[in-house]
């Protein structure tokens, strides 16, 4: 594959998830604004390049995105390694995420997972932990969404490929925080 060839599949991959996603898209954006008018915050976390992508998107929703505007409430919850790092040794890294919900998240929040296969156990386990406190969840996979597929609402883009996933997630967090931003009036 070229990068021609990549940008095609990439641009096909995004018209096809936003056009049969669209209703499960609109929730996750409904979802986020809700909670930041209630006062509540957006918890973002993934493993690898996942964990980036969580990271960029709570970057673009604290500081700003298209237009200057009021910080908004998000966490990544991938950025404190002493934090990560304590959980993963005496507990186990399982339970890096779940832990930290259990701190941060309050009935109302959103969590919002990144998991290319859906299957991670940290993830799936955060799930649980965030079903169990009364958060919304939104899992942002690869097709099907694999375990993480429990999510309150699923945005599985339409691939198995892990480098294709990523880049339309990408595409997705931008037009997320785009969309908040117009939600709550920005």
């Amino acid at each position: 594959m070229n990068g021609r060839s990549i940008g095609l599949e990439l641009g096909r991959l995004t018209d096809e998830f936003f056009e049969t996603r669209a209703s499960a898209y609109r929730g996750a954006v409904d979802a986020c604004v809700a909670a930041l008018r209630g006062g509540g915050k957006i918890l973002a976390l993934g493993n690898g390049g996942s964990a980036a992508e969580a990271q960029h998107f709570v970057a673009e929703l604290v500081n700003k995105f298209s237009r200057p505007r009021p910080a908004l409430r998000a966490v990544a919850l991938s950025t404190d390694t002493s934090v990560l790092t304590s959980i993963a040794n005496d507990i186990s890294f399982d339970a890096v995420f779940s832990r930290q919900i259990e701190a941060l998240g309050d009935p109302g929040d959103v969590l919002l997972a990144l998991s290319t296969s859906g299957q991670s156990p940290n993830v799936l386990r955060a799930l649980q932990t965030a079903h169990e406190r009364g958060l919304k969840s939104v899992a942002l996979t690869g097709r099907g969404g694999g375990k993480l597929a429990g999510a309150d609402i699923l945005l599985d883009v339409p691939s198995a490929e892990t480098p294709r996933v990523q880049e339309v997630h990408l595409v997705i967090i931008h037009a997320l925080v785009t969309d908040i931003e117009v939600g709550l009036g920005y």
